[in-house]
């Protein structure tokens, strides 16, 4: 399968200073913070750490990598956690990725994920299209990262999910992260006993998680 050329993301900033996307005309993450809503809506929503607690492998799946906070919270919070599984995957996807010197002039914002944080843009791949797959921790974390529009990279992937997170931007100016065609893929890539997490409280998101089964 063919994929069309990856255009990064442009570094821009609302007027309250949060990070923003033209190509969208939506922020990044709400103007509280965006490592508060990554621990409170998707790491809370999906009952973590509790749920990997001494699992063999727990598998993340994300629709939106953005600027990353997400992966990095939930490394952060798996790296402070005695019970933690053995491994984690973490499997993302971003249609607009970052360039590595953007990515890390925004991190600076968190220094409490310097650590992780400079790993991840060490690691940092190329942006071309398709999928690029980083180790960290002596191979315990693992992040797979699909560079391309989320409907031609997820219907193409076997996962395993345990916990997932939609994280796309508005409704309103993304719909196709959030169309039938995206949640019944979605689907396909849950283990059994999924759970699903999202900051959008959108009737027409949520009718069609209920209707595809979450």
């Amino acid at each position: 399968m063919s994929y069309a050329r990856i255009v990064p993301a442009e570094l821009a900033f609302a007027a309250d200073g949060t990070p923003y996307a033209p190509v969208f005309d939506d922020i990044y993450h709400s103007a509280d913070g965006g490592l508060e809503q990554a621990r409170h809506v998707f790491l809370g929503g999906n009952d973590l750490p509790a749920s990997w607690a001494h699992r063999e492998r727990f598998v993340v799946l994300e629709t939106g990598f953005g600027l990353g906070l997400n992966f990095l919270a939930t490394w952060q919070a798996w790296r402070a956690d005695p019970q933690r599984c053995r491994e984690l995957h973490f499997v993302s996807v971003e249609k607009h990725p970052f360039r590595r010197e953007d990515l890390a002039h925004l991190h600076l914002r968190w220094p409490e994920l310097a650590e992780v944080t400079a790993a991840l843009i060490r690691n940092w791949p190329m942006l071309v299209p398709g999928l690029h797959r980083m180790h960290f921790d002596q191979g315990r974390v693992t992040l797979t990262l699909g560079f391309g529009d989320a409907l031609d990279l997820l219907p193409n992937m076997q996962v395993g999910a345990n916990a997932l997170y939609l994280d796309g931007f508005s409704p309103a100016k993304n719909p196709e992260l959030w169309s039938t065609k995206l949640v019944a893929a979605l689907v396909k890539l849950a283990a059994p006993g999924a759970t699903l997490a999202t900051w959008s409280v959108a009737g027409t998101v949520k009718d069609r998680l209920r209707t595809v089964g979450f």
